[in-house]
């Protein structure tokens, strides 16, 4: 397998993932601030443009996070990935999406990809006149999705349960923004954020990833 990621990017949880299950991979680190996913040759690979990517053996190119970290589960059953209680693999799912679609897309989008939300008309574009009122909103998005989470983690070590499954690489992935964003975690989400951490293959991660 070959896996596509860049610094600062949701891809670490991916990473993550690869290092949990043990089997090889190439890693082939890109300069996602510096534009090198939108050029050749990784625009032919990948048309969106944007990491995770993974290739698989066969040459089939896998793309979006929560499909990605399926397949892995899905082609990996030994690791337990994905609980075996349908009721605890419908509420990691759950958090999962929540953390990628809510707090990662429309909050934290909104900080580190500003001019995507920002009115498109001429007069915005030149001024930059909305760019404030986007951060305003996606940290009120930001806060009210980690209030939301925090109440869904009460009394869990992990988002599915006791064990370690894909939903909790997406919910750490956006976890460590808040800190760097200086954005306070709410306990349960600070406790959860420090047990992932203490992972051995999660600090193996962050050390090449250079996080810590």
């Amino acid at each position: 397998m070959k896996f596509y990621w860049g610094p600062h990017t949701c891809a670490i949880g991916i990473h993550i993932l690869l290092e949990e299950i043990g089997r090889p991979y190439e890693s082939v680190k890109m300069d996602v601030a510096g534009g090198a996913t939108q050029q050749e040759p990784f625009k032919s690979i990948n048309p969106k443009g944007k990491v995770p990517t993974l290739v698989g053996d066969n040459g089939t190119v896998m793309t979006e996070y929560g499909a990605i970290a399926t397949w892995l589960a899905r082609t990996n059953p030994d690791k337990r990935l994905i609980p075996a209680d349908p009721e605890a693999e419908r509420w990691g799912f759950e958090i999962m999406d929540y953390a990628i679609g809510t707090l990662h897309l429309q909050g934290f989008g909104r900080i580190f990809k500003t001019e995507n939300y920002e009115p498109q008309d001429m007069l915005h574009q030149t001024l930059k006149l909305g760019q404030g009122s986007v951060k305003e909103q996606g940290r009120e998005i930001i806060d009210q999705a980690l209030t939301i989470l925090d109440r869904q983690m009460a009394d869990r070590a992990y988002v599915a349960g006791d064990a370690f499954t894909i939903g909790d690489t997406a919910l750490f992935y956006a976890e460590r923004w808040a800190p760097q964003q200086d954005i306070p975690l709410p306990p349960n989400l600070a406790a959860h954020f420090e047990r992932m951490a203490a992972r051995p293959t999660v600090a193996r991660v962050r050390q090449i990833w250079g996080e810590v």
